[in-house]
Order: structure tokens, then sequence, then C-alpha cells
């Protein structure tokens, strides 16, 4: 880069330039980076899912409160702070949503509850008629 800027003469303008190789260099460089990484990151893991019959959920707007079901470690259910027995759950959930134009339903399970029962209560609320069913986690 050159500048010329106290003696320039008539007709002559302060000479300045940009240069692009190094930007082009790093460019290249991360190119070449994103494609060797990438293979990497589209690895799975191969697991046996338990099956569950459920419907398929639809986006819409949430306008009344969700209800919250509790799954504790020792396999018992809440719906908010009352126990529910598995059998009872499409019971209870048919009552509480009858007037309700949204229904959704999110379940917070403890991380030691196997899969499998998540799975169940899951495939039980979503064929009680709920239209959305959401896992609640933790963020570290």
């Amino acid at each position: 880069m050159a500048f010329n800027i106290g003696d320039s003469g008539p007709g002559e303008s302060p000479l300045s330039e940009i240069n692009i190789v190094p930007f082009v260099d790093v460019m290249l460089v991360l190119l070449i980076i994103t494609m060797i990484t990438a293979p990497f990151l589209e690895q799975g893991v191969n697991v046996d899912l338990p099956k569950a019959d459920g419907q398929s959920l639809r986006k819409e707007v949430v306008q009344d409160e969700p209800v919250v079901i509790f799954v504790t470690k020792s396999g018992n259910i809440r719906i908010g702070k009352n126990p529910v027995l598995k059998e009872e759950l499409p019971k209870k959930l048919s009552r509480l949503f009858k007037d309700r134009k949204t229904k959704e339903v999110f379940v917070r399970a403890d991380k030691e509850v196997p899969y499998g029962y998540v799975a169940q209560v899951m495939a039980i609320v979503q064929a009680s008629g709920i239209d959305r069913v959401g896992l609640v986690t933790q963020n570290d």
C-alpha cells in the first residue's frame, strides 16, 4: 500500500489500494477446514428405540397456558400437583382439555426414568387427543 499525501502535484491523486490476497488466503483455508471436518459431523449412534403409537404434531399459536405432566423416577405421574395413575391419564386429560382451544402438554420426566416409560406416557397423551406434546429439559 502506498500513500502520497503531501506532495501530490496537479492532476495527481493519493494512491490507496486494498490488498485482498491475505483475505482470499484466509477464506480458502477456512473452506478447506470446513470441507475436511464436515464428514465427521454427520455421525450417528445406533440405538434400539421403543415403539409407541401417536399422532404427528401440528404447529399452532398457543393461547392457553400449557399443562405440565411430571414423571418421577419412581414412575409416579402427576398433572400439575395432582397425582394420577397411568390408566386414568386419558380420562383426566380429556376432562382437563374439554373447553380449551389449543391442546398442549409438556412432559417433565426425571433423567433416571427409562426412555420407554416416558415414550408410553407421551403416546397415551397423544392418543387422548392432545395436539402438541413437548419434553421439558434443563439447560446448563
